[in-house]
């Protein structure tokens, strides 16, 4: 049986050093796009998703096959020198991040404290970068040696497309299972995750990395409009209270998503009442944790400044007093605790260092 099996991976496997770089180059695939999937809140952008889900299916086979020709290397104790250790490290990882995707797609979910499936995924392949380039500085090879041919490129296209069957069968599956309500993201319902009885709200307080400030005094906040507007203004809570409704889906990286029906002022009506130059391409919201993010001026017109939601008043762990509400943008960009509106001239590029860093203080 063992012989029938590795014939049958050896007329199916491609060449050793093509699966080792097709290996390479489905986890920075993997990477970009999943990091690239949290900016995509739109059907428009599900082809990042479609991709992420078919190559990571992909790199199952090839990490099989990987680790079937180099078992003996790894059970042979005295083959191992000083990047083994790492090497089966990277392999244990590499399957974990692969099992819990598929998990997490299937309907699964097994939360670790305060992390979901989805999360302790993203953990690992992020941890899976630096394992791989360790593994790359003791066993590179040039590409150059790589030798393609015809039956090479038909093997991995193979793969490719085996990748992508598996993907439509779990989709399938997931139907099946229950899990027709996971949007194309990935999240689920919240209720699918969490007990809302007592997170209040109707959804989870989350908070992105460290911002966790103190509760914010209403009655000493204000909400300052200044930049690129012909008059700078300054706005106490009262002024600012719930003009507009609008139903929008708050769609959280952490993989839950909620509908709920926000109120508060449009962006836009500030906007016109400050006066924007002609040179405004941008709107930054900036939280009192120095937390920020930037609208492009036409998207951000139609956000809104959030200071109720459901009817009731945003509670701190929300964004209270005020929060951003970004349609088609992923929970993390509804930036939290807003406290200024400043229409620019450029972005921000430092706005995705600054996700990473504001609470610490």
């Amino acid at each position: 049986m063992r012989r029938r099996v590795g014939r049958t991976l050896r007329r199916v496997e491609p060449p050793a050093r093509v699966v080792d770089w097709a290996i390479a180059v489905c986890v920075a695939v993997e990477v970009a796009s999943g990091l690239y999937s949290f900016t995509r809140g739109t059907p428009s952008g599900a082809w990042v998703f479609w991709l992420h889900s078919v190559v990571g299916l992909t790199l199952v086979a090839l990490v099989c096959f990987k680790l079937y020709r180099v078992r003996r290397r790894v059970t042979a104790r005295a083959a191992w020198d000083r990047f083994t250790p790492v090497s089966v490290l990277q392999s244990v990882v590499a399957l974990a991040a692969l099992a819990t995707g598929v998990f997490w797609v299937l309907g699964g979910n097994v939360p670790i404290l305060a992390w979901t499936t989805l999360n302790l995924h993203v953990g690992l392949g992020l941890l899976l970068v630096p394992l791989v380039l360790w593994h790359l500085r003791g066993r590179y090879h040039s590409p150059r040696a790589l030798d393609p041919d015809r039956r090479a490129a038909l093997k991995v296209g193979a793969l490719l497309l085996a990748g992508t069957v598996a993907w439509r069968a779990t989709e399938t599956a997931d139907r099946a299972l229950g899990g027709a309500t996971r949007r194309f993201t990935g999240s689920k319902p919240t209720g699918d995750l969490y007990d809302t009885e007592t997170e209040g709200g109707g959804f989870p307080v989350t908070s992105w990395v460290a911002d966790d400030p103190d509760p914010v005094d209403r009655g000493e906040w204000t909400l300052s409009v200044r930049g690129l507007v012909d008059e700078e203004r300054s706005l106490a809570y009262e002024a600012v209270g719930p003009e507009r409704d609008l139903e929008a889906t708050l769609d959280c990286t952490s993989g839950w998503y909620t509908v709920q029906n926000w109120g508060g002022v449009r962006v836009g009506d500030l906007l016109d009442a400050a006066g924007v130059d002609e040179r405004a391409r941008y709107v930054r919201f900036t939280s009192v944790t120095g937390y920020r993010w930037s609208l492009p001026v036409a998207e951000a017109r139609d956000a809104l400044l959030a200071t109720h939601v459901g009817g009731r008043r945003l509670r701190h762990g929300h964004g209270g007093p005020m929060r951003l509400v970004a349609p088609g943008r992923r929970g993390f960009q509804w930036v939290k605790w807003v406290e200024s509106v400043e229409v620019r001239e450029r972005g921000d590029a430092m706005q995705w260092l600054v996700t990473l860093v504001s609470g610490f203080d």
